[in-house]
C-alpha cells in the first residue's frame, strides 16, 4: 500500500458491541457487516470467538459472507484462544487473527500477574503460533499508553520478528495526552529497527474525550491503520468514532497528506443502522452523524448559510449521505413521492410488500400532522425496521384508562408467533406500568425494567415520541425501542421489541444446546 494511504479497523462488532445492552444477534451482526463491506472499510473485527458461542458463530458467517474486508478474530495470547479463532475464520477470503497481552506494568503485575520476560516471550509464542494458521497476524500491545517506552520498543521489535504484520498501539484507558500519543508513535519508528516491516495501528479510548484526536496524532507520526467504531461506542465512553477520523482525513487532506478509501456517502445511514440495533442513541450534537450537525437555528447563521453554505459548514451533508434539504412531505405526497424521499435519505426496499407498511404507517401519521419531516420518516423505516426483524409477538392493540381519580388499567391484544390472538388486561402503577403488567400476563417471560428513557423524534405538540427501554433477564441486557405520536403505544411497542430480542436469544440458547441430528443418532 502506498505511504499517504490509512487503512480502517472497524471494531463495532467486537469492541463496540461491548457496551452495556448492545448485544446484537448474529443476524444483526450480518447486516452491520454488509453496510460496513460497501462502506469500503479495510478490516472488519468480527467478533472474540472463544469469549460466547454466539460470537463464534458470528465471526464464523460473516467469515463465510464478506468477500471485499479482511475478516479479524480477536484472541488473547492463548493457544486454546487461537485455535478457535482459526477455526472460526476458516470460511474468510482474507482472515486476520489479532493476538496479544498487555504492556504496561500495571497490567502484567495486577492483571496478568507474571513479568515483563514472561509476557514478552508468551506475545512472541502468540504470534509464531497464529501464523502456523494464517499470515496476517495482528498483535495488541494493551495499556501501551501507559507502559515504559523502552520496553514497548522490545515488544514491538520482538512480535514483528516472530511474523507479526500490524501491530496494534492502544491507548486502552483513554489516558494519554495526544502530544504524548504522538511522541510515542515517533519513538517506535525512531528506535524498533524492524518497524518498517509492520503496519502501525492506533487503537484509543475516549475516557477523557481525546480518542480521535489521539488517533489523529498516530496518523500524523506514522501510523497507517485507525481502529474505530461507528458512533464512537466502546467500552465505557467508547472509542475512537470512524466517522469522525474519516471526515478530518478527507477535510483537512492538506493537513494530513494521507487517504482512506471509506465511501463517505454510506456514513450518516450506517450511522442510523447501528443506533437502531444496538439501541445507543447518537447524541444529537454528535459531530458528524448528530442530528444538529447540519442544523442552523440561529437567525445570523441561517442567512449566512442561505447566501453561501462555507459561511457555517465545512463538510457538504451530501457527502455523508445527509440531504443538502428537508422536503416537507403530506399525505397528499402518494407512494411514489414517499419512496423517492425514502430513498434519499439512504432507505431502499426490495419490493412493494416491504414498502406498503411504512406507506400506510406514514398516512396515518401525516394525518394527524399538517406536515412530515425527515425525522419523522427515520422514525417510521426504525420502528418498522424493529418490527419485521424479530419473528415473535405482535402488538395489535393497546387500551388504556387512568387519571388523578381512577386506578391505571391496560388492556392489550398480542398475536403470537403461531398466528393466534390473545388479550388480557391489568391493574399499574401508572398507564405504562398497567400496560407492562397486561403484556407480561400474556408473554409471560419473567425480566426487570432496569431503564426507560422517552425522547421527541420531532418538535411541537405532534411530535412522534421514541421510547428506549432497557430490561434484564437472567443478567442479560436486552434494549428495546418503539416510536409513536402516543408515547404509551410508543411504551408498548419498545417492551415487545425488547421482550422479542430476549426470546430469540432464549430460543438460539436452546437450539444451541440441542444435539445435533448426527449427535442424536450416536
Amino acid at each position: 500500500m502506498p505511504e499517504d494511504y490509512v487503512r480502517i479497523f472497524d471494531t463495532t462488532l467486537r469492541d463496540g458491541e461491548q457496551s452495556p445492552g448492545a448485544a446484537l444477534r448474529v443476524s444483526e451482526k450480518l447486516e452491520i457487516a454488509r453496510a460496513l463491506e460497501r462502506m469500503g472499510v479495510d478490516i472488519i473485527e468480527a467478533g472474540f470467538p472463544i469469549s460466547s458461542p454466539g460470537d463464534f458463530e458470528a465471526v464464523r458467517a460473516i467469515s463465510a459472507e464478506i468477500k471485499d474486508c479482511i475478516v479479524c478474530g480477536l484472541t488473547r495470547a492463548r493457544k486454546e484462544d487461537i485455535d478457535c479463532a482459526a477455526e472460526a475464520l476458516k470460511g474468510a477470503r482474507r482472515p486476520r487473527i489479532h493476538t496479544g497481552l498487555g504492556a504496561s506494568d500495571n497490567h502484567i503485575q495486577y492483571k496478568l500477574r507474571t513479568t515483563r520476560e514472561k509476557a514478552l516471550e508468551q506475545g512472541v509464542e502468540a504470534v509464531r503460533y497464529a501464523r502456523r494458521y494464517v499470515e496476517d497476524v495482528q498483535y495488541y500491545a494493551e495499556d501501551a499508553g501507559r507502559a515504559d517506552p523502552d520496553y514497548l520498543c522490545r515488544v514491538i521489535e520482538a512480535v514483528i520478528d516472530a511474523g507479526a504484520t500490524t501491530v496494534n498501539i492502544p491507548d486502552t484507558t483513554g489516558y494519554t495526552m495526544p502530544e504524548e500519543w504522538g511522541a510515542l508513535i515517533r519513538t517506535l519508528f525512531e528506535r524498533v529497527p524492524n518497524i518498517h516491516k509492520a503496519v502501525v495501528s492506533v487503537h484509543c479510548h475516549n475516557d477523557l474525550g481525546l480518542a480521535t484526536a489521539n488517533a489523529l496524532q498516530g496518523v500524523r507520526y506514522g501510523a497507517r491503520q485507525v481502529e474505530c467504531t461507528i458512533n464512537g461506542i466502546g467500552e465505557r465512553a467508547g472509542n475512537t468514532s470512524l466517522e469522525e477520523v474519516v471526515m478530518a482525513l478527507r477535510t483537512r487532506r492538506a493537513h494530513f497528506g494521507v487517504e482512506t478509501r471509506i465511501d463517505p456517502r454510506h456514513i450518516y445511514s450506517i450511522s442510523r443502522l447501528v443506533s437502531d440495533l444496538t439501541g445507543i442513541v447518537v447524541q444529537p450534537n454528535k459531530a458528524i452523524v448528530g442530528r444538529n450537525a447540519f442544523a442552523h437555528s440561529s437567525g445570523i447563521h441561517q442567512d449566512g448559510i442561505l447566501k453561501d453554505r462555507s459561511t457555517y459548514e465545512i463538510i457538504d451533508p451530501r457527502d455523508i449521505g445527509v440531504p443538502e434539504s428537508e422536503i416537507i412531505l403530506s399525505a397528499r405526497s402518494g407512494r411514489h413521492g414517499l419512496r423517492h424521499r425514502l430513498e434519499e435519505l439512504g432507505y431502499v426496499f426490495k419490493d412493494a410488500e416491504s414498502f406498503e407498511p411504512v406507506y400506510q404507517r406514514f398516512l396515518a401519521l401525516a394525518d394527524k400532522k399538517k406536515t412530515v419531516s425527515d425525522r419523522d420518516l427515520e422514525a417510521i423505516v426504525a420502528d418498522q425496521a424493529r418490527i419485521m426483524s424479530l419473528d415473535g409477538y405482535a402488538l395489535e392493540l393497546v387500551q388504556v384508562s387512568c387519571g388523578n381519580h381512577s386506578m391505571p388499567t391496560a388492556t392489550v391484544r398480542l398475536r403470537t408467533p403461531e398466528g393466534t390472538v390473545k388479550a388480557d388486561a391489568a391493574l399499574g402503577a401508572g398507564p405504562v406500568d398497567a400496560v407492562y403488567q397486561a403484556i407480561n400476563r400474556v408473554i409471560g417471560v419473567p425480566n426487570e425494567l432496569i431503564e426507560f428513557s422517552i425522547k421527541a423524534v420531532t418538535e411541537g405538540l405532534d411530535a412522534i415520541g421514541e421510547v428506549t427501554i432497557r430490561i434484564r433477564s437472567d443478567g442479560q441486557v436486552f434494549t428495546g425501542r418503539g416510536a409513536d405520536t402516543d408515547i404509551i403505544v410508543a411504551s408498548a411497542k419498545a417492551y415487545m421489541n425488547a421482550l422479542n430480542r430476549l426470546i430469540a436469544i432464549q430460543r438460539e440458547d436452546r437450539e444451541r444446546a440441542l444435539p445435533s441430528e448426527e449427535e442424536a443418532r450416536r
